[in-house]
């Protein structure tokens, strides 16, 4: 490397962030999430389903008081949701409305997975609504979600942050 490359060569800030994120959407890729949990495997079901993965992370950095993590592992989100909304054709004018919403969704889920996750509200509820946008699927396929998440949320509560930075998800 040149001095003058040297100079101006930055580091990605967000690069310690990564192996979490692909593990996040390794996760939401699982098979099992739309065979024995009915998510539709489409683009918004796809995009559910890494919203409600991503979700859990972001509540376990919010535990570990992981702010930095935290906010570096969502623009790495915003990143990715950009150039998927590209790769699928959307201009420039429709694509910064498109991932607001994309990110104000991420919020809503936040909220919504947090109160299920700690009783204050339904758990099941809020996987109708977001994951499986107000179709409720099958009774099974509910329970099975709702069992897989809960169990990823426990996993994830036994993650320290090096764990978590280097993408593993479960113990």
């Amino acid at each position: 490397m040149s001095l003058l490359s040297s100079l101006f060569a930055r580091k990605d800030a967000r690069a310690e962030q990564r192996p979490l994120y692909d593990a996040v959407v390794a996760t939401a890729r699982e098979p099992h999430w739309y065979l024995e949990g009915g998510v539709a495997d489409t683009l918004d079901g796809r995009f559910d389903m890494v919203a409600a993965i991503l979700s859990l992370v972001l509540l376990r950095l919010e535990a570990l008081e992981a702010k930095p993590e935290s906010v570096r592992l969502t623009e790495i989100f915003i990143d990715d949701m950009d150039g998927q909304i590209r790769q699928i054709g959307f201009g420039d004018l429709v694509v910064g409305k498109q991932v607001g919403r994309m990110v104000g969704a991420l919020g809503g889920r936040l909220a919504a997975y947090r109160g299920g996750l700690s009783g204050e509200a339904s758990l099941a509820e809020a996987l109708v609504r977001n994951l499986y946008r107000g179709e409720a699927p099958a009774a099974d396929e509910l329970a099975y979600t709702e069992a897989q998440l809960r169990a990823l949320a426990t996993a994830l509560d036994g993650q320290s942050l090096d764990a978590l930075l280097a993408g593993r998800l479960r113990g």
